[in-house]
């Protein structure tokens, strides 16, 4: 029988683009000597021991962009995906960033890295899950739903 994990996470990040007044997202493409190479995606990363999925989001984000969150949240949605090697289950957390700058230090793992509309992120995408997470969280960033209030995660406790 197959296990469930909950051992990777997703995060989207946005900064504000004053000058087209909008939202743009931060992708980055993977090096061509890491899983999936070439492929463009927001910060992903592996949960460590003892690590809640939520400081996964902040310290991949520190790690991979050097960028710090302003802001956190819980997107409404949670990836999945079998793994047939191991035989597994995966949920994947997904988290909205909203960071003040689009300062980027890439780290190994990318080679290049592109702030852009959310249109233009889902068509680079490759994964539809992830495509999907974008659009709901431009959703929760740019409509008075009420549901970045209610899933805001306070990061300076």
């Amino acid at each position: 029988m197959s296990d469930i994990k909950v051992r990777v996470i997703d995060c989207h990040i946005v900064c504000y683009n004053d000058n087209k007044l909008d939202w743009e997202f931060l992708l980055l493409k993977r090096s061509m000597d890491t899983i999936y190479p070439g492929t463009w995606q927001g910060v992903t990363g592996k949960i460590e021991l003892s690590e809640t999925p939520y400081k996964t989001a902040l310290r991949e984000l520190m790690e991979e962009t050097g960028l710090i969150a302003n802001r956190l949240f819980t997107v409404d949605k949670v990836n999945t995906f079998y793994d047939y090697k191991r035989d597994t289950m995966n949920l994947i957390p997904v988290f909205g960033v909203i960071v003040n700058t689009t300062d980027v230090k890439l780290s190994k793992e990318h080679t290049e890295f592109k702030w852009c509309s959310v249109d233009e992120a889902k068509k680079l995408i490759t994964w539809d899950q992830q495509k999907k997470g974008v659009q709901i969280f431009y959703d929760m960033i740019t409509k008075d739903d009420n549901r970045l209030n209610l899933m805001e995660i306070q990061i300076n406790e």
